[in-house]
């Protein structure tokens, strides 16, 4: 990993890493799965944990198909993702945002910032506006139904995401994306739900961090 000032472009995770959401979700995920029974509650759950970063969209097709067993249903699909959309507005107003962000920002005035998440895009959009920190992600807020590897090849290949970049995240699915887009990758541990993140690290040899605080603060990397 290259000095931060020396990244012309810098990409964030959200849940985990700007915002302390990922708890938020995943409550969410088991309200709007247990009118279909408390197994199937926390079948969701564990999906939803195991493949963090994947969209609600990818979920609730494996939670209809998966878990369920029942064939495509595009009104129970919608069904769900409006429940879901629901249950989670009102925690993203008030989890937690990262410490430092702000300062962190105005360390790397030259470089591009953008969200790519698993997250809805327009519900990321609309959140960060009333949030007010938008306008920190000069190269934009991208998210779901495209994949966080969909949308990497599409913004490389439109110039928004300049080399060397690097991708902060929070899960396998982060990591992954990173590496198949050709970015550097930093893990941000201190809300993390996925439990097996050093086990990775020591195979694929990514830093880590506590928190996005420690970036500004001197805080040591972990490897």
């Amino acid at each position: 990993m290259r000095p931060l000032a020396a990244y012309a472009t810098l990409v964030f995770d959200c849940d985990g890493v700007i915002l302390d959401s990922n708890r938020v979700k995943t409550a969410a995920f088991r309200q709007v799965a247990l009118p279909h029974g408390e197994a199937a509650a926390e079948a969701l759950v564990a999906y939803h944990i195991r493949h963090g970063g994947v969209s609600r969209y990818r979920k609730f097709e494996h939670f209809i198909g998966g878990i369920l067993g029942r064939a495509p249903d595009a009104v129970l699909l919608q069904e769900l993702l409006d429940r879901f959309a629901a249950e989670v507005r009102r925690g993203l107003l008030e989890c937690e945002i990262a410490a430092g962000l702000a300062a962190l920002r105005a360390t790397t005035p030259a470089s591009r910032w953008l969200v790519v998440s698993g997250g809805d895009q327009e519900e990321l959009r609309w959140l960060f506006s009333h949030r007010g920190i938008a306008e920190l992600f000069n190269g934009g807020i991208f998210g779901s139904p495209d994949t966080k590897s969909r949308i990497l090849g599409r913004e490389i290949s439109a110039g928004n995401v300049a080399m060397p970049a690097l991708f902060l995240g929070d899960s396998r699915l982060d990591y992954e994306a990173a590496a198949g887009a050709g970015l550097d990758f930093l893990f941000v541990s201190g809300w993390t739900e996925f439990d097996e993140w050093k086990s990775l690290q020591k195979v694929e040899s990514f830093p880590s961090v506590a928190g996005l605080k420690s970036l500004i603060s001197g805080g040591e990397f972990g490897q």
